[in-house]
Order: C-alpha cells, then structure tokens, then sequence
C-alpha cells in the first residue's frame, strides 16, 4: 500500500509573514519526530543554480535539464516550457511531491491560487481579508480575530495548534489501528491485560523529549540561578523516581521490577531546550516503555515547575518512544 502522506502550503501575500511560519511550523513537527520535506511556488522567473557551475553551463549548452547529486544532497534544475505542462502549477506540485517518497508532510509555500489544502496568513499591517483560492482553505493565522473572518483561525503565536491543524488529515489512522488495542475487552470496557502466561524476558526501552524555553531561563539554568535549585539535579531524581511509581500513575500499566534506570539531561543552546533522554531495563513479563515515557514526562514537568517562576510559555514537546527490545512484538527502534 502507497505511504500517505500528509500536504498542505501556506499562503498569503508579500510581506505577511508566511516564510517566518512555515519555518516554526517545520521546526514543531520535525521536534514531534516527522518527516518533513518543502517546496515553495514562486511567482515569478527565478534561478537557485549558480552562473559558471558545471550544471550551469550545461544548461547554457542547451540541454533541458542538469542534475548534481552527492551523498548529502540532490540538485535538479529543469527548464519548463508548456510542453511539460508549465502552464499548470498544480499538475507540477503534484510532480514534485513525488520527489520526496520519505517526506510524513510535504509543506508548501505559496499556491494561493490553487485548489489545494491550505491555510491563509493575513497579517493586519499588510491586508485586512484573505487574498487565496477559497478552495481548500482550511484555516486563517491572522492577528484579526476569527470573527473578522467567520472562518476557523488561529493567532500567529499558537504554532502547536496549526500544526495541529494540519497533522488533522492524519487522524483517521488512529480509527484504522483500534481493532489492535489490547486494552479493551469485547464491550469495550477497559482492562489489564493478563500476562502471567507470557515468557519472562531481558526487556530494553528508551524514551526522549525535550523542555524548550527562552534565551533567559536557559541562561537561569546552566548558571544555576533558579531560586528552587538545581533544575536538572532535580528534574533527574523525579524522573527516576516516576518510572518507579509508573504502575501507580497508568490505570492499565503492570507493576514491574525495573532493574536499571537511566535518566539524562542536556542543554541545546542552538535551540534553547533542555533535552531529555531516558533508559530502563527489567526482566519480566512485561515491557518497560511506559516507564521509560513516564520518567521523561516527569524530568520535563520538573524542569516546568522549577522555572515557572520566570517564564510561563515553556513548552514540553516531542516526548517519543526511542527504542524497545524483548517481547513476543519484537524490537523497535524509532526512524
């Protein structure tokens, strides 16, 4: 079956900002573990390749096209002339799409005129109503309120939510995959799964995720300014201590026997976060990934709480499963 993938492009007139969003739209989602690929429509003749470049000067030659490709990355440059359907931007959308087989979300900037799947960024200073091909408009980010529009929007700052917004095509998989839960007997009430009849095994998990916050609390933290103490002291110990207490947390989640925690934080300073990442093994019946998520979730909380007093916008993000070993499912390894 044919990976679906997830498009959509972000549109609006010069000078509204759509560049900027899409940037933090792309950084959200690839934080969230996607897969991301863009292409940007441009309204007018542009050239990426430089003059006096092997592809350039064959182009200049005369041949159609030039590609140049090592193990790092791919540039194609295509001349277009109505013959190969330039006249008709969404048939070269489409085409483009497919040169990102691996992409989870394909991202678009421009295409305002098509009928595709796209949000409107209309900022109040550059214009006061939407400029786009109503088709397939699914949402407006303005700094207007949603009544100005009578259409769904969002404010410019709420990134996490476009992005959810646009992740929404994606839903429908979790309606597909609801036959596997285990967790639900046939009336579909809850329930803890059995296991005593299950192979005691040597079982692995490891979890990460990260605390993103601003130029000053990064600073408070890696100078140990925080007026409650040692963040990532702190934050370490809770973590362990929640994969402890996991069982007592997730209604459906077995009481296991860790053996071994690890827990780790690190500070980014290119992206301002504190990073997190947890390991935890055990011999059971039973795998350990949800103590490994639950000691990640409760370093970031800490890491929250011990720094809401100077900052309130931090954000947890990106909490994933890493990696598992053992088990009748086989090991896991995150892509």
């Amino acid at each position: 079956m044919d990976k679906k993938q997830i498009f959509a492009a972000v549109c609006g007139i010069k000078n509204s900002g759509k560049t900027s969003l899409l940037e933090k739209i792309v950084r959200t989602l690839v934080s969230r573990g996607y897969r991301v690929a863009v292409i940007k429509h441009d309204g007018h003749d542009f050239t990426c390749d430089i003059p006096e470049t092997d592809s350039w000067r064959f182009v200049e030659a005369g041949a159609r096209g030039a590609a140049v490709f090592s193990k790092q990355q791919i540039f194609i440059r295509r001349l277009m002339s109505d013959e190969d359907g330039a006249e008709d931007p969404a048939s070269i959308v489409k085409e483009l799409k497919g040169c990102f087989p691996q992409a989870d979300v394909i991202l678009a900037e421009g295409c305002k005129g098509l009928p595709v799947r796209k949000l409107e960024v209309v900022r109040s200073q550059v214009s006061a109503q939407p400029s786009s091909n109503p088709e397939g408009r699914f949402l407006i980010v303005s700094d207007l309120p949603e009544e100005h529009f009578g259409e769904r929007t969002l404010p410019f700052e709420c990134v996490e939510e476009i992005t959810d917004e646009i992740l929404r095509e994606d839903r429908g998989k979790e309606r597909e995959m609801a036959s596997d839960f285990t967790h639900f007997d046939e009336s579909g009430r809850a329930r803890m799964v059995n296991v005593g009849e299950k192979d005691i095994t040597r079982r692995t998990a490891a979890a990460a995720g990260r605390v993103l916050v601003n130029p000053q609390t990064f600073s408070m933290i890696r100078s140990g300014g925080m007026k409650k103490g040692d963040v990532l002291g702190t934050a370490q110990i809770a973590g362990i201590m929640g994969a402890k207490r996991t069982s007592d947390l997730i209604p459906m989640c077995h009481p296991v026997a860790v053996d071994g925690i690890s827990l780790d934080l690190s500070l980014n300073e290119a992206d301002c976060a504190v990073e997190i990442r947890a390991e935890v093994t055990c011999q059971g019946r039973t795998g350990v990934e949800m103590e490994a998520l639950t000691a990640v979730s409760a370093a970031a909380l800490t890491v929250y709480d011990m720094c809401k007093s100077v900052q309130r916008d931090m954000v947890i993000t990106g909490i994933h499963l890493e990696k598992k070993t053992g088990g009748v499912h086989g090991d896991y390894e995150y892509k």
